[in-house]
This record gives structure tokens, sequence and C-alpha cells, in this order.
């Protein structure tokens, strides 16, 4: 049974009662806001500009307050706005052709003459990085595995990298993903459990796996370190092995966000956001007003034997650029584990489908907002609380994945997300 067969029956269902709460909830509901706790405000870090030196930061923990939800106000996929959409060259003006998933302009159409590609990118062990090709993404989303780690899951559409990696394991979550944006799906290998649930899905010809078959492009990078975390992606190379697979390569028309440059109005300043995923793993991205960039910072040590809280810039060893993105997303999703047995091993489901709280992040301005996706097809789409839709800055769009009773707390101009499941 598809993923879709296995969710139509519940969300016609779920639908019926969602219009029934609309009605109900549109009588008096106060205005979202965050939960803001009052502590003192910290010293600002010095700003990451490109090719500084790298600059490590201290500072003590601060008391989180529990995050507030939303008023529960449903918006219904139906009533949705159409999102933008680009078509192959054969249906658009080659002058007219914007790559959906950043609303920036293609000098060249034969960029998106590919399905792109959803790439599982390392982010521990910690000499991983700097990683390869973060910088050249149109798209990340990071989200939590197991045991205190990390890991991204970026997608390649208007770039073809040489060198992405380190590659590492697959998960159930990169189904989403994969779906979203009709990707091929780059890892090394999985979980027994996730790799036969992968390889007995419909996705199993969009799954691009090392070592199986013999037209997969990766190779050893030029690291001294064990071969599991020293493997690496050419997608120059993919069209080639595709075509002589006999799998279909061909351009996908693909929904993507709202953009404008143009700043949104809201109250709510931010400077810089941190995500707390636990000890091993924590990160945080500072706002430059004069790139209209998010800079991203990574945990500079483990918080254990009484080691404070530390971070030093993340930068890109492919480009040798920092790591950057227009837009950062905070998203809370369910994590659900499926049976005591996943349960012990924390393996996660999580469960992007249908609608959930999220904050986003453009402009040094932040925005209180709700994820939709109602189709397995589509990519999620980012409205007000009261389904209007929110516009995000042309450029690379990145995904903080959180469990839903993650807190948020606001503390002048620094947002703290802390990640936490059931």
């Amino acid at each position: 049974m598809t993923f879709q067969h296995r969710r139509s029956a519940g969300l016609s269902f779920l639908y019926w009662i969602l219009a029934v709460l609309l009605i109900a909830s549109c009588a008096s509901l106060p205005d979202p806001t965050p939960a803001v706790a009052i502590l003192p405000v910290l010293p600002t870090l010095t700003p990451f500009q490109p090719f500084a030196d790298p600059v490590i930061a201290e500072q003590t923990p601060q008391p989180e307050a529990t995050f507030t939800p939303y008023p529960t106000r449903y918006v219904l996929a139906e009533t949705l706005p159409v999102q933008v959409q680009v078509l192959p060259p054969s249906e658009a003006s080659p002058l007219n052709i914007y790559n959906p998933l950043t609303g920036l302009p293609v000098s060249d159409p034969s960029f998106l003459q590919h399905r792109p590609f959803a790439i599982k990118i390392a982010n521990s062990p910690d000499y991983v990085r700097p990683q390869s090709g973060l910088s050249l993404a149109d798209v990340v989303y990071e989200y939590y595995i197991e045991w205190g780690d990390t890991r991204f899951i970026g997608v390649f559409y208007s770039n073809h990298p040489k060198m992405v990696g380190p590659v590492r394991s697959g998960r159930y979550f990169d189904e989403h993903i994969t779906r979203m944006y009709h990707a091929f799906l780059v890892f090394k290998s999985a979980d027994p459990r996730e790799l036969s649930y992968l390889q007995g899905s419909d996705l199993k010809d969009f799954l691009v796996i090392v070592g199986f078959g013999g037209c997969s492009p990766y190779f050893t990078g030029p690291y001294v370190r064990d071969s599991y975390n020293n493997q690496f992606f050419n997608s120059t190379k993919w069209a080639a092995c595709a075509d002589k697979k006999g799998v279909d390569n061909s351009a996908q028309v693909l929904s993507g966000g709202f953009f404008t440059e143009d700043v949104p109005e809201s109250a709510l300043a931010v400077s810089r956001i941190f995500s707390f995923y636990s000890i091993y793993n924590y990160n945080y991205w500072e706002y430059d007003p004069a790139t209209h960039k998010y800079f991203r910072y990574q945990e500079a040590n483990d918080m254990i034997n009484g080691r404070p809280e530390a971070y030093t810039p993340l930068s890109d060893a492919q480009t040798g650029l920092p790591v950057t993105a227009e837009n950062v997303v905070a998203l809370f999703v369910p994590h659900i584990y499926a049976n005591t047995y996943n349960a012990h091993d924390q393996v996660f489901n999580i469960d992007l489908v249908d609608y959930g709280d999220a904050y986003v992040f453009r402009d040094g301005v932040a925005l209180p907002a709700v994820w939709h996706r109602a189709h397995e097809d589509q990519p999620i789409l980012l409205t007000t609380p009261d389904g209007d839709p929110i516009y995000l800055r042309p450029g690379r769009t990145f995904y903080q994945v959180l469990g839903v009773n993650s807190t948020a707390t606001q503390n002048g101009s620094d947002w703290h997300f802390v990640f936490k499941t059931p």
C-alpha cells in the first residue's frame, strides 16, 4: 500500500472534523504570540563574516520556559493558494524561469532538466566538519536521528556539486523529502528496518545507495579517517548513470514557496536563532543585515564534564564559504515510535504530514507560522496562523526540524529552541 493510500481515508475524515473546528474556532481567538522568557540579555557574539578567523564564543546556558502552542485554528488544504511553479522549458519561456525552491532566476534552463537530489550529509562525529556541498544546496533540513545527534538532508536542484558529503545513512524521515521534491535519495545504506521499508516502497527506483550497482558515482574522500565517514557523491556524473540504469531522470514540475524581497511587517526582531538538540549537538544562526543572510555556527565542544556551551563557524569544504541561509524555519513535527523495539533504538518516524506550528525567520524578523502538507508529492506550505501565505526571501531555506514538545523562548532578539520529544 502506498504512502498516499495509507493516509487518504484518514485525511478525508480529518478534513470533515477540521471544517467543524474551523467554524467553532473563528469566534474569538487571541492573537498568536511566542512564549517569552524574561532573561538577562547576553552579550552579542562577533558576527561571522566570510573568510574571517574562526571565533569561539562561550556563554552560560539559560533556563527555558515552556513553549506556548498557538490557538487552535485550522486551514483546509483546499482553501490554500497555489504555490509558485516552474515548468519545463517546452512549456515556459526561457526568459522567465525561476527555481521554485529558491525563487531565484535560472540563467540556464538545462539546470532544471533533471530530478533533484536529496543527499544525506553527516553532522556527527565532529571531525566530519567542514562538510562538502552544504552551501550549494537549495533547501536543507536538519533533524534529530538518535542518541543526541542530528543529520542534514540537502536538496540540490540548481547546482551539481562534484563533492557532496560525507554521505551517511538513511532514515524514515527521508521519504518525506524524497517525495516532496520528486528527488533521488542519495544515502549510505540504513538500519535494516528502514532500508527494507524504502526498498519495498514505490521509491525503490530512486534510491542511490553507496555500493549498490556498478554506476553510482561515489568516491572515497581525501581525508585520513574511517571509511564510513569518508564517502562522497559526485552529482555531475549521475545523469550518465541514470541513463545507463534506465531510471527516470526527467524534468519535474515542482511547487515551491512564495518569494519576495519585500520585508514583511513584524514586531518580533531576531538577531540569533539557537537550536539545542542535545549536549552533543547544538547550533545557532546569526543574522547579518548587510547581506540579508543568516550565518551558521555549530557547537565547538560537547557539554560534558562541566564544559561550557561554545560555538564555532560552520563552513563548506567544497566552496570555502560559510554556510548561510536567507531563511531559517523552525518546524514543530511529531516524532513517533512505531513500536517498543523502535523506541529502544530511538528509531523515529517523523510525521511531516498534515499541519503544525512553525516560526519563519527572514530579514531579521520572526513570523509565527503554520506549516501545511496535505499531499505527499508537494513540499510544505508556510502560512500565517490565519492562513495567509508567508513570503520567503529569495535564496536558500534551512529548516530546523523539532519535536512538537520542543520549547521556544525569546530573549530580546535572541530566540532559543530546545528539542524535545514525548
